[in-house]
């Protein structure tokens, strides 16, 4: 009877700490709009593994997320840093970042970050030395860790763009020499925008970053993060995490076209 009641009074501490102040509360959350299976704005939705695994979290905490796909990744993360979105689904975390976010410990995925290159001219690569003096397509707020960074801003010629698509365009016409971009979704967006043969990645591997689930600091849902970091790690050890990856990667190939087109 007392391991009852023990069980009881933890699950009410629980309710207590977890529950928010309204069942009706809604959330606002924002993400990479070009960057499958992770997320990626089709039509006017923004889809993908890391809001499929928002949506739920919150909902198990008796949140509604409503998912904004009218952002670019720079200005979602503007969007955040004002107190004007609660929620960026997926994003790395690095230091100018943890200025205006809280993020999970546990990771969402994990992200190898490649260098896709011309198949007709490829980067003879030995070290990041040879990517000096080239040039380098970067999507706008994107950031690949802060040492890459550092040295993609010191030795080479950035030229930003607000689509992936163009940056695969500019790849594939030799425009710029290369494109650094986790290796998963750079080989699916190749393929789905049909520069498969022109454009591939280089065997290098800059780096391998993590996505992270982050909360601004204007909200007040960092006292939800220990819950999420528990399931979140739940959601690895069960396969969850595995299969919505691969789930929405088939679901960005087989989508038409055109809805990927912003």
């Amino acid at each position: 009877m007392r391991g009852i009641r023990l069980a009881v009074l933890t699950l009410l501490a629980f309710v207590f700490i977890y529950a928010p102040a309204s069942n009706a509360r809604s959330l606002t959350a924002c993400g990479h709009p070009f960057y499958p299976p992770v997320s990626w704005a089709q039509g006017d939705q923004l889809i993908g593994l890391a809001p499929a695994v928002t949506r739920q979290l919150f909902a198990e905490l008796g949140y509604h997320v409503q998912l904004s796909a009218n952002y670019n990744w720079k200005r979602c993360l503007l969007e955040v840093q004002l107190g004007n979105v609660d929620v960026v689904v997926a994003a790395y975390r690095i230091p100018s970042r943890e200025q205006y976010l809280w993020f999970s410990q546990e990771p969402v995925i994990a992200d190898p970050v490649a260098l896709f290159v011309n198949r007709q001219t490829p980067i003879s690569f030995t070290g990041l030395g040879d990517l000096r003096s080239k040039t380098a397509g970067l999507l706008l707020g994107d950031s690949f860790g802060e040492q890459f960074d550092r040295f993609l801003q010191e030795n080479t010629r950035i030229e930003h763009v607000s689509r992936n698509r163009q940056n695969f365009e500019k790849l594939a016409r030799r425009r710029i020499d290369f494109m650094p971009v986790g290796l998963l979704s750079g080989r699916l967006q190749s393929r789905k925008m049909g520069f498969h043969e022109q454009v591939m990645p280089l065997d290098y591997r800059v780096s391998i970053e993590f996505y992270y689930l982050a909360v601004g600091h204007q909200s007040d849902l960092k006292k939800h993060l220990p819950f999420i970091n528990n399931r979140l790690q739940e959601m690895h050890q069960d396969g969850t995490i595995k299969r919505l990856t691969d789930r929405y990667s088939l679901k960005y190939l087989d989508a038409p076209e055109h809805l990927n087109q912003r």
